[in-house]
């Protein structure tokens, strides 16, 4: 094996990176779980169109996540949106990300999970009102230009984490 492999890996733990695909696993299962959920809860004629959003909203937001949702919410330090660094995940490799010990790549596959359902959270606002091709569109920028910003603002470094905002949901440690 190569040396520069051999000494990333030593730096990775392999329980905290179990652990991590693990809860990304449990998070993604939750986006058809939310659309069985809502499906239940409208007409007939409307639980094909509301399931499907939910489903939708793993594949769009988890595109525009890896193309540039993610560099936005946790590259750079600025106070209102991160920087461009990560664009289609360059540079998000194997190597653990800085002060983890798990890969780079499962880092934002475990953001990606919370982008994704929160985007078909908000589907249920518009169940019955909205045309699913509207809803992509949708979907498409709320997963980049609101939900990349905010978690920018409270996981990424942005000015709500600067101004002392403790996170339990998952995001950055932060030192006392």
């Amino acid at each position: 094996m190569d040396a520069v492999v051999l000494a990333q890996a030593a730096k990775v733990d392999t329980g905290d990176t179990a652990w991590m695909l693990a809860a990304t696993a449990l998070v993604l299962l939750m986006t058809p779980a939310l659309g069985l959920f809502y499906a239940g809860l409208v007409r007939a004629k409307n639980t094909l169109n509301t399931f499907m959003m939910c489903i939708a909203a793993i594949a769009i937001a988890g595109v525009m996540w890896a193309l540039v949702g993610y560099s936005l919410a946790f590259d750079g330090t600025g106070d209102l949106i991160g920087g461009l660094d990560y664009v289609g995940l360059h540079n998000v490799t194997f190597e653990p990300r800085d002060g983890t010990t798990i890969p780079h790549l499962v880092f934002m596959a475990f953001q990606a999970t919370f982008c994704i359902i929160t985007t078909a959270l908000v589907s249920g606002a518009v169940v019955e009102r909205m045309r699913f091709g509207a809803f992509m569109i949708f979907a498409a920028l709320w997963s980049v230009l609101v939900y990349s910003v905010m978690a920018h603002w409270a996981f990424g470094g942005g000015w709500l984490i600067e101004g002392g905002t403790l996170d339990f949901a998952g995001g950055q440690r932060r030192e006392a």
